[in-house]
């Protein structure tokens, strides 16, 4: 009995020091990514790695999917943002944003097929909080994209994304990600006035294509 319960507690500890450097990884990614700074994607895949292992042990599937598409992203971010700087006069390059239509949009699709997922992972698996959870991997995974693609309003989307997720990680007793994505959800509204301060600053409006 004794080594059993020996064995629960240090596979508490791991998994929760696992989470905790995961958690500064991915403070660091929000912060670079802020500033602009190609450091954010190294930061975001070594967090994503962690994360993998994290979800997968929790039993939240969507998200243990998501962590592997956002490590593939950190690769692509790295490479546009590299793109976007060396094509541009300025230190950090230009940031873009989209008519209010092809938001609009892309709001639709990316719920429709979040509904799917939800749907799946609801009944071929053990995920819990399978459409809610579906949701915000599918609204995260095109929200990364916009990241790389420094469209302004990404930050708008994530404020929505990490204000749910703080429900679903408190829910499963994940304090470390509860407490970050609360520290999130105020980044995520900074970082959306400062990328629209550069934005309105530049010599011309750009639209992303």
């Amino acid at each position: 009995m004794n080594e059993l319960l020996s064995q629960a507690i240090q596979q508490w500890q791991l998994m929760h020091s696992i989470e905790l450097v995961a958690t500064l990884l991915a403070l660091a990614y929000v912060i670079l990514a802020l500033k602009q700074s190609l450091w954010c994607w190294p930061a975001a895949l070594l967090s994503t790695i962690l994360f993998t292992h994290v979800m997968w042990q929790s039993a939240l599937l969507s998200d243990a999917l998501l962590q592997l598409y956002y490590a593939g992203m950190a690769l692509y971010g790295w490479w546009r943002w590299q793109q976007l700087k060396q094509g541009s006069a300025g230190a950090r390059g230009p940031v873009y944003e989209w008519p209010w239509q092809r938001h609009a949009w892309l709001v639709a699709v990316t719920a429709l097929a979040g509904l799917v997922l939800g749907a799946l992972m609801a009944n071929y698996t053990h995920a819990e909080f399978a459409y809610l959870d579906a949701q915000t991997t599918v609204f995260s995974v095109m929200a990364t994209w916009l990241v790389a693609r420094k469209l302004v309003s990404n930050w708008l989307y994530w404020v929505v994304i990490d204000a749910v997720s703080i429900y679903v990680y408190a829910q499963k007793h994940l304090y470390f990600l509860t407490g970050l994505f609360m520290l999130y959800t105020v980044i995520a509204i900074a970082g959306y006035f400062i990328w629209r301060s550069h934005y309105q600053q530049q010599p011309a409006a750009r639209l992303s294509v």
